[in-house]
């Protein structure tokens, strides 16, 4: 939770204003939602990155408690492993997915968003006044779809991302690249990179369709939704 709220925070604004600056690149096109979306991303990540390691290493710990709580977690990681460095373990791997996750979760929720209000408007639209708005069960589906589709493109860095923050500096010393390689050559693809994707699914989709639902939501109470 103490990840969730910021990461979220710094995501959506970030989103909104990184959208306005690149419309002003009109040759970007309909890339614009997918570069503003990585570039939010990236930036709500470089915030919150060192909370997802210590929220790894706590939710990790099988054989032994080696740490008390997230404030003991952070000391031990600062002394023990190259202080600031430490808490940013697996950052390149988790930067390079969020690239393609972020950038394809949000050009997919606007593309589906822009269907939904112009093809399927009697199903998925209500009105008020002079704007339009996706209904819940719209948000719901939109963000669902496009959690899916943004997981699969960016799944095998996350597999990375996992295995280089569990590692401590005296337990793993390959970079991004050849953590890649090592798992494929060990495990393969299905078994690999794709280990667990479709618990996977599980988790990420009905998040991603309630953070967009909420997001929507909160735009159209505060009066700052457009139309596609």
């Amino acid at each position: 939770m103490a990840r969730i709220f910021p990461y979220a925070a710094i995501q959506f604004t970030a989103y909104e204003q990184y959208k306005k600056v690149l419309l002003k690149l009109p040759q970007l096109g309909p890339l614009n939602k997918f570069a503003s979306g990585s570039l939010a991303g990236m930036t709500a990540v470089t915030f919150t990155y060192p909370l997802d390691v210590v929220r790894a290493r706590l939710a990790f710990q099988v054989q032994e408690t080696k740490y008390k709580g997230i404030r003991h977690a952070f000391g031990c990681i600062l002394r023990e492993e190259n202080g600031v460095r430490g808490l940013y373990r697996g950052f390149v791997p988790t930067i390079l997915g969020m690239i393609p996750y972020a950038g394809v979760a949000f050009y997919t929720f606007e593309a589906l968003k822009f269907v939904c209000m112009t093809r399927l408007d009697s199903w998925f639209t209500v009105t008020n006044g002079e704007d339009s708005f996706l209904t819940v069960p719209g948000s719901l589906a939109c963000g669902a779809c496009s959690g899916l589709i943004a997981q699969i493109s960016s799944y095998p860095l996350d597999v990375v991302r996992r295995r280089m923050q569990l590692s401590t500096s005296a337990t793993h010393t390959a970079g991004c690249f050849q953590t890649l390689v090592d798992v494929y050559r060990q495990d393969g693809i299905r078994y690999g990179l794709y280990r667990g994707v479709s618990l996977n699914f599980i988790r990420v989709m009905p998040q991603v369709a309630v953070s967009f639902t909420v997001y929507e939501k909160l735009k159209q109470w505060f009066g700052i939704s457009r139309p596609p």
